[in-house]
């Protein structure tokens, strides 16, 4: 049995561990850095922590046996990301980067690209309301501008004290739809979307946007290491079937 260790925290870390569960010739576990509670614990066997760096990671993969790492971590981890091509070279064994695609940009998106979130709290003008779609780690520097307003969602409530900007807070999870985060953005008479290069369901905001004609301010994603990379569940599934498997079976018949 080839075990598999799945760097997760995403809808597609859940969605290859639950296929990957019927697969008796697989052990696989998520492991989940804690920082968001999820609405379902992710098929198969699950770790929460961190590994203590690279090194850790690396230790962990031998110490355990594992014979694939699959990064299927957000695309904007990119120091998780750094770490695991780390890891599982000074492992030896094979790794594979899954990350969604980003979003597809349209003609008629009015995407203005940043590098940074402080890049795109600069370039909203004075006066904007805004929907800011951004991590509780990331607001410091909206919250320095006293001369927007801000429409920010969490998905979980932000701890007491914490520093937010100007404006008002909603409670839940990115909607699927376009025509629910209109109906946000329109309520909120919202003029301007701050949003990461996320990909994914996130789409549906960036949709909205596009129908409003609201320019959206769009951090750009982080580069990912070199090495194999997938961009869906099912090219995940052929490369640990290739890998794992095929590759035995090949050296299995020389």
């Amino acid at each position: 049995m080839a075990r598999v260790l799945i760097l997760g925290g995403t809808a597609e870390a859940a969605e290859l561990a639950a296929r990957l569960a019927g697969d008796d010739r697989l052990e696989t576990v998520t492991s989940l850095a804690g920082l968001t509670r999820l609405p379902n614990r992710p098929a198969g066997q699950v770790r929460q922590g961190g590994f203590g760096g690279p090194h850790g990671l690396a230790a962990l993969l031998k110490e355990e046996g594992y014979g694939a790492l699959v990064d299927a971590t957000h695309p904007f981890a990119a120091q998780i990301a750094h770490h695991a091509a780390e890891a599982a070279e000074a492992a030896g064994i094979p790794r594979l980067k899954l990350v969604r695609p980003p979003f597809e940009r349209k003609e008629d998106i009015r995407f203005v690209p940043v590098a940074s979130m402080e890049e795109a709290s600069a370039a909203i003008p004075s006066g904007a309301r805004v929907f800011l779609a951004a991590g509780r780690r990331e607001l410091a520097p909206f919250a320095a501008r006293k001369d927007i307003w801000c429409l920010l969602r969490m998905i979980e409530p932000p701890a007491p004290g914490e520093v937010l900007p100007p404006g008002e807070l909603v409670l839940g999870r990115p909607a699927a739809d376009p025509e629910t985060e209109m109906e946000l953005l329109q309520t909120h008479r919202i003029d301007h979307l701050v949003s990461k290069d996320s990909g994914g369901r996130a789409g549906a905001k960036i949709e909205a946007a596009r129908r409003l004609g609201l320019p959206v301010i769009l951090i750009e994603r982080p580069p990912v290491p070199p090495g194999d990379s997938a961009g869906t569940v099912d090219e995940c599934i052929v490369w640990l079937e290739r890998t794992l498997f095929r590759a035995r079976e090949e050296i299995g018949r020389v």
